[in-house]
């Protein structure tokens, strides 16, 4: 078979990349440190590819708690330099990405003064949970001050303000009346994580021709000196070479070592679950803010309004990465306790979840340390491949996604230095995609959607706006190419949009509209006669017949089942308030 014919039925990005199966450097991965490191190297010009075996952002960068935040609990860990820089980060993402990432006000219910003081030291230095089951106002006192310490920029974000009982109370009224005081300080959010994954991605291929990425290609070996990569969608499968190969798995990184047949035991992720609420009676009890505490067991957990619904999460616990991540009843109980702890006569049920998610840290290798303690901070480990002999293999362990921008840096600039060739660009402080010239007061908002609801209704262009940052323009030209035709399903949504998305966006299946390029699985917005009309759009784009149209909707709802606990109702959702695509 020639390769024109092995080419010929592939996806346009796929065959770009088959095509010219040489490259610079090949990144393995495509979460959010993987697609920021692509990005960071096609701005310095570096001839890269990425290639990711599912969709973008689907694996570990899913299943995030939406936290951009300096990590005030790893101070107790130790963590100072992971904090510092991360508040850094935090604070820069402020401004760069200021479409996808907000300030957050947090709130942390505390129940003792002295609680924890003498185990803090010892929980630092042995990473072991101590007997105490809470940190008291004391301690958290100090941990503020020294957060608010690292915040040097002029002040992202205010300071940290500490209430006793009496004014918690007048604050917060449905706070459990056992709390003696709250600690309230700020960090921010990530209101559209996979959506900012993919506004990094397409930063990086709009830097040329050198930078070429692909969803649904999968690294399966080696073979030839090169990177053996499988198109999971027609099955074809080609080489690359690379000079350096950027293994950016997450937590699979030793299974795509393995594939490559090498040996490593660098990771050991926890599985982080959490569950989605429509309950208007804790919305309202959150006051807007995250309630950010530690359980009784010592795990420190969140309660989080978001689009409408209200955030519960998360877990710790050790997990295999072979096996698929799913949240069990087991911590569906658990959240509910949590909840209960909190805000005592609030009752969550489970009736008022329309949503639950799951997926693994990609944590270091951590023997006996108890897994709240596990450093989260990353490594760069060169892992010698005996398949890629003329290629230096680069495993990244660790990462989260407040820190991506930074990482991918440190990344890149490794990897350039083994190219040996300079690092000319420093992303730091420079616009993400949609945050570039993104207004962030009312009037530049209400100036901005003037100025470019020239044939579209101004509120289509503030959804559009709050949905894809300044890259509103160009799905603006799309719609306005055709007639703004909404679903009949789903008001906020186009059939303009939807068939960007396969166009723009490399949408390959519909659960890639529902799960990550909408908000429409999150707040619970799906219904059977939603399913078939995005099929119906999203087919005709990708050229599906019926029967793959059938099959595409029977597949969406056994994954919303199996993986997030939905059963897909026959008609459309009561409650759309507020309506599921709508990014606030």
């Amino acid at each position: 078979m020639t390769e024109s014919k092995k080419t010929h039925d592939l996806r346009a990005n796929v065959a770009r990349i088959a095509d010219r199966p040489t490259a610079e450097v090949v990144v393995v991965g495509g979460g959010i440190n993987g697609i920021a490191t692509f990005r960071d190297l096609a701005l310095q010009g570096v001839d890269v590819v990425l290639v990711e075996r599912a969709d973008y952002a689907s694996g570990a960068s899913a299943a995030s708690s939406h936290m951009i935040h300096g990590g005030i609990r790893y101070l107790e860990n130790g963590e100072f330099r992971l904090v510092r820089e991360s508040v850094e980060e935090r604070n820069g993402l402020l401004k760069i990405a200021p479409h996808y990432v907000k300030p957050l006000q947090t709130t942390m219910p505390i129940f003792s003064t002295f609680s924890g003081i003498l185990n803090a030291p010892l929980r630092m230095l042995t990473h072991k949970q101590r007997s105490t089951k809470e940190r008291g106002a004391l301690l958290i006192k100090v941990g503020m001050t020294l957060y608010d310490s690292f915040s040097r920029d002029g002040g992202s974000v205010p300071r940290h303000q500490f209430r006793t009982k009496a004014a918690a109370l007048a604050d917060m009224p449905a706070l459990n009346k056992g709390v003696k005081y709250t600690g309230t300080y700020y960090d921010a959010s990530v209101h559209e994580p996979e959506r900012l994954a993919l506004d990094v991605l397409k930063d990086g291929l709009a830097a040329g021709d050198h930078a070429r990425s692909a969803n649904y290609v999968e690294a399966v070996g080696t073979r030839d000196g090169g990177v053996l990569l499988r198109d999971v969608v027609s099955g074809t499968e080609f080489v690359v070479t690379a000079d350096v190969v950027i293994n950016a798995s997450g937590p699979w990184t030793d299974l795509t070592n393995q594939a490559f047949g090498g040996e490593t035991q660098y990771m050991g992720g926890t599985k982080g679950s959490h569950i989605v609420v429509d309950n208007a009676e804790l919305l309202e009890a959150t006051k807007g803010r995250e309630i950010f505490f530690e359980n009784e067991d010592g795990r420190i957990v969140l309660i989080y309004p978001l689009k409408g619904r209200v955030l519960i999460g998360t877990t710790d616990i050790d997990a295999d990465p072979s096996q698929p991540a799913v949240c069990t009843e087991e911590e569906v109980d658990y959240f509910f306790d949590l909840v209960k702890h909190v805000f005592p006569q609030i009752d969550v049920t489970r009736d008022h979840i329309v949503y639950r998610y799951s997926g693994i840290r990609p944590l270091p290798r951590h023997e006996d340390t108890a897994p709240g303690f596990v450093s989260r901070d990353y490594r760069i480990v060169e892992t010698p491949i005996a398949g890629l002999p003329d290629s230096a293999v680069l495993s990244l362990v660790g990462g989260k996604w407040t820190t991506f921008r930074a990482l991918s840096a440190h990344l890149s600039t490794e990897a350039t230095k083994r190219l040996g060739v300079e690092r000319p660009v420093d992303t730091t402080g420079m616009a993400i995609g949609g945050g570039k010239g993104f207004p962030t007061t009312d009037a530049a908002r209400t100036t901005w959607v003037a100025a470019h609801a020239d044939g579209l209704d101004r509120a289509q262009v503030d959804r559009l706006l709050t949905r894809y940052g300044t890259r509103a323009e160009s799905v603006i030209e799309v719609l306005l190419d055709q007639p703004s035709e909404t679903l009949a399903n789903d008001p906020q949504l186009t059939r303009a949009e939807i068939a960007y998305f396969a166009e723009h966006e490399d949408a390959v299946h519909l659960a890639d509209v529902v799960l990550r390029r909408t908000n429409l699985a999150f707040v619970g917005g799906v219904s059977l006669e939603l399913l078939d009309e995005i099929a119906g759009v999203l087919g005709d784009a990708l050229g599906w017949d019926d029967a793959e149209r059938r099959s595409e909707v029977a597949a969406t709802v056994e994954v919303l089942r199996a993986s997030h606990g939905v059963e897909v109702a026959s008609q459309p959702v009561p409650s759309q308030a507020p309506a599921a695509s709508t990014a606030v």
